[in-house]
């Protein structure tokens, strides 16, 4: 007898095909309509996940336009189920799917597009923290200071493009209309939710360095010592006061993994 996992990873697999198959344990009254109706289901899921890439990737829509997106976003749901049950943040890998796209080749720039996008729906659901404020460093010991971990703000989503994604971005949704950026101009960006709106900031080389290191879980010392190797003349002070005022950082941890209170150095709304 086959179980109710093997049926239920059965159907699962059956609604995102396109063959006209039906999965295992699916029958009609009679024997009839069975296939119909499984088909109208399969059309209302792959139409329903394809809305809401719509939803997370507008940008992207209008520079595609809606036909192609519509079937890009098809083959997208065929190959990518949802690995949550929250819809609104489904399409994390639309960028790559979009990356390897032969049809996307006229806009390179397509998957960071969407990689932007994606962050900035993450940014927006993403849990809420209390940023800290840059004095907090100066209640860490010198001597443990290279040690301390910076706990960046829930929100927090990094991405480096070799296109002006950012600046192609803000000209699709500007009033004026699109303009013309610079495409040999990389951007490096932090993408957070500080408070109740979303950011999004350009960084340079030796500040995304800095975070970035950061967010992989490198004590200041170590992501300092990365940035520096990027940018030899880096003004760590300026960077790290940056982060501070952008909101990228929520809490301090030192060598021995004593953890400054949250309630002292910080800002309240």
């Amino acid at each position: 007898m086959t179980s109710l996992a093997d049926l239920q990873d059965g159907f699962s697999g059956a609604i995102r095909r396109t063959d006209p198959v039906l999965p295992e344990g699916i029958s009609g009254r009679n024997g009839a309509g069975a296939a119909r109706r499984f088909n109208v289901y399969r059309n209302n899921h792959i139409a329903g996940l394809a809305t809401a890439l719509e939803m997370t990737f507008p940008v992207v829509r209008q520079l595609v336009g809606d036909v192609f997106f519509r079937a890009a976003a098809t083959d997208y749901v065929h190959g990518n189920p949802p690995r949550t049950p929250v819809l609104l943040l489904y399409g994390e890998g639309f960028g790559d799917f979009l990356d390897e796209l032969p049809a996307a080749g006229r806009f390179p720039y397509l998957g960071d597009m969407a990689r932007l996008e994606w962050a900035r729906t993450f940014a927006l659901h993403a849990g809420d923290a209390v940023p800290a404020r840059v004095q907090i460093l100066s209640r860490i010991p010198e001597p443990e200071l290279s040690g301390t971990r910076l706990t960046l703000h829930p929100s927090v989503r990094t991405l480096e493009s070799r296109w002006p994604v950012l600046s192609i971005w803000q000209d699709c949704l500007s009033d004026d209309g699109p303009g013309k950026p610079d495409m040999g101009r990389t951007e490096r960006l932090l993408v957070l939710r500080p408070e109740s709106e979303v950011m999004t900031h350009r960084l340079d080389d030796g500040g995304y360095t800095l975070l970035h290191s950061l967010a992989q879980g490198f004590p200041l010392g170590a992501a300092a010592e990365h940035a520096v190797s990027r940018v030899p003349d880096l003004d760590l002070s300026e960077q790290l006061v940056l982060l501070f005022e952008y909101g990228a950082v929520v809490e301090t941890t030192a060598v021995a993994d004593s953890k400054i209170p949250p309630d002292q150095g910080r800002t309240r709304s």
